[in-house]
């Protein structure tokens, strides 16, 4: 193993989760911070009605950063995916491909906006007397939006070129920028929340040139002209792979404008108004934003620290680090339950000053709205940690439950009881409800922890190697679960007298990488539909697509020695290159599967059915996941045999024959 694998099995936790988690910290704080500026300039310089404008305008922005993450997040795990297959010109298209994109998108939305803008504002709970400031912001900001899509979504790329350095600096310098610009435009030239839009774009047009010119930079591959033609496969691959990212930020995007529709309606029977709760709330999330991204950033920085020592049953190490990083998210998130509850005026005040109402509602909503926020601690925490040891579906609820399932129900029914205030009781229920969800998950996690730590032992793959073979052949053996095509590529390994690379395979690709055997039998060749909420958090690789790197590098590797033959795990796609593969697939009738899952596989008659099913459905979205191929398809291999015909035996006697006549069919033309 190499010394970076080896380091996160071996230093301190403490240690380990200070690296890794700064950098993180420090990039979602600026982004954080960014979307704070214009609102503390534009408070006390235009007043509270221009932040209530940025608020309704903010959907806006938090859209085409859902399409400029969506892509830029699935260009990155594109680029890695590629760059581990040793497919550079590929991951240069997928690169190229991903810049045409977000330029096409970029342009279409920011003339959609400028067309739409007012019907948009309408839809994110515009009022009367924000209007104009709404539309003065907002149509600026709109034309911003190729400037901030293309950089947000080059910034992705460039850091999984290698170049987390690069990505930050040219972030910073646009926060830099527009902090500095703000009170310039707004107090010096008088030009009001225009001029924050101003100082934004600006600030964003630095960012976009620096992330184009680094295009020329790529360490990991070479770009030129013919990857930015577009490419409808490449697209499609991005897009799935991004869309975990698209779906957490447009998921903020309805909270924030079913809030706002909330707020003008039940506002205006309020002593409050509408432009009051919706100026204030808008607020109060934004500072609730940096208390967030400080949790997010400890836990991604402990993200490789989880997976490597999770796949390596390292549990101890696991807990561990469980616990250091519940410990430090609990503290931040007690020290902002301090502040919010004891000087929510001194916070609020940052952004501007407001009449008797404004600070009294602002006291109410830090109080209310935030009076749970201690849970976040528990629950931000828990949702990434399920992510980075392949829990996905339990990663996806927790991720998605505190918005959508929770907090968006909670705004109407309270809405509908108490009126505007109602909105702000929302918040702790949803807070508390995500709290015992992530808390009961994590309680049944960590008990059954060590409960297989040693189910799994090497199991040696032990076939005859007196090769018959005068040529080296690589035969891969694709099979539909239940089919016995496992068995087949046993016998075709005996009859040949050549390597049979299945369990030992896996022993071998524990040793390299470090996950234990039995994570690596639990993830490979498997893809459930909630792994679409899997992807890095950080626009990098869950540990399934870095399963699948790793072991399309072994595989490469393994097959250069000697005739071999491949039991599944997408060997026909990783080596398509070669021209010694023979790629065969074995299948079957659902009933003759359904015996073997009962008579070999132990699977109880009354659930085999579903378990063949289900099983198959995963090596289908596996294969096509990683292949953009249909599992199955006979275009994908050479030969394609049902095992019912003349059963397993007879079948991989039939196969060797082939084989075999083939190749003296090979040594006549030679």
């Amino acid at each position: 193993m190499d010394k970076e694998e080896n380091i996160l099995g071996r230093e301190k936790i403490g240690k380990l989760i200070l690296k890794f988690s700064v950098p993180c910290i420090v990039s979602l704080l600026v982004n954080s911070l960014y979307n704070m500026v214009d609102q503390i300039f534009i408070g006390w310089g235009v007043g509270y009605l221009g932040n209530g404008a940025t608020n309704i305008v903010f959907p806006i922005v938090m859209i085409s950063l859902a399409f400029s993450l969506m892509i830029g997040d699935g260009s990155s795990a594109y680029l890695s995916l590629k760059l581990g297959e040793k497919q550079k010109k590929d991951a240069a298209v997928g690169v190229g491909n991903g810049t045409l994109m977000t330029t096409i998108v970029s342009a279409v939305l920011c003339i959609f906006t400028l067309i739409f803008l007012p019907q948009l504002l309408n839809i994110f709970g515009c009022t009367d007397a924000l209007r104009p400031y709404a539309m003065g912001y907002g149509r600026i900001i709109a034309m911003g939006i190729p400037f901030m899509m293309i950089g947000t979504s080059l910034n992705s790329v460039i850091r999984a070129d290698g170049s987390p350095k690069y990505s930050m600096v040219s972030m910073v310098s646009g926060a830099v920028i527009n902090t500095i610009l703000d009170p310039i435009l707004i107090f010096v030239f008088k030009m009001g929340v225009e001029g924050a839009a101003i100082a934004t774009i600006f600030a964003q047009f630095i960012t976009f040139v620096m992330n184009v010119v680094y295009i020329r930079k790529f360490k990991s591959t070479k770009l030129n002209k013919n990857c930015f033609k577009f490419k409808g496969q490449v697209s499609r691959k991005i897009l799935t792979l991004g869309i975990s990212s698209f779906i957490t930020q447009m998921s903020f995007v309805c909270v924030v404008t079913i809030q706002n529709n909330l707020f003008a309606k039940y506002g205006a029977m309020s002593k409050y108004g509408p432009e009051i709760p919706i100026t204030v709330l808008g607020i109060v999330m934004k500072i609730n934003q940096i208390l967030n991204s400080m949790i997010i950033g400890v836990t991604t920085g402990a993200q490789p620290i989880f997976g490597y020592n999770y796949g390596a049953r390292k549990f101890d190490r696991v807990k561990e680090t469980l616990k250091r990083v519940l410990g430090i998210s609990l503290a931040i998130s007690i020290t902002a339950f301090i502040l919010f509850q004891t000087i929510p005026d001194k916070l609020i005040a940052i952004f501007g000053s407001g009449d008797e109402l404004y600070m009294e509602f602002a006291c109410k909503a830090f109080r209310t709205f935030l009076l749970l926020c201690i849970c976040n601690g528990i629950q931000i925490p828990s949702g990434i940690f399920f992510q980075a040891i392949g829990k996905s579906s339990r990663s996806a609820v927790l991720s998605l439950s505190r918005q959508i399932l929770f907090l968006i129900p909670s705004m109407f029914i309270f809405s509908n009881l108490y009126g505007v205030e109602g909105i702000l009781y929302a918040g702790p229920v949803a807070d508390l409800i995500a709290f015992i969800l992530a808390v009961s998950f994590l309680i049944y996690e960590v008990k059954n922890l060590s409960k297989n730590s040693d189910k799994h032992d090497a199991i040696i793959d032990d076939t005859s190697t007196d090769n018959q073979l005068a040529n080296h052949t690589i035969i891969t053996v694709s099979r539909e679960y239940g089919s016995g095509g496992r068995y087949v590529g046993r016998l075709i390994a005996d009859i040949l007298g050549i390597k049979l690379y299945d369990k030992d395979f896996t022993k071998m690709l524990s040793e390299k990488t470090g996950y234990a055997e039995g994570f690596i039998e639990s993830n490979e060749e498997k893809r459930k539909s909630s792994d679409t909420f899997n992807s890095g958090y950080y626009g990098g690789l869950n540990n399934t697509d870095e399963l699948f790197i790793k072991e399309s590098e072994l595989m490469k590797k393994v097959v250069k020695k000697d005739s071999c033959v491949i039991i599944g795990r997408c060997a026909d796609f990783i080596l398509r290159d070669r021209k010694d593969v023979i790629k065969i697939f074995i299948y079957s009738s659902l009933e003759d599967k359904i015996k073997r899952a009962t008579k070999f596989y132990g699977v109880e008659k009354s659930k085999a059915e579903k378990e063949v099913r289900k099983i198959n459905k995963e090596r289908a979205n596996h294969y096509k996941y990683y292949t953009e191929r249909e599992w199955g398809n006979p275009e994908n291999y050479d030969i394609c045999i049902n095992s019912d015909l003349l059963g397993v035996e007879k079948s991989a006697q039939l196969i060797c024959d082939i084989i075999k006549e083939k190749e003296k069919e090979n040594l006549k033309m030679a």
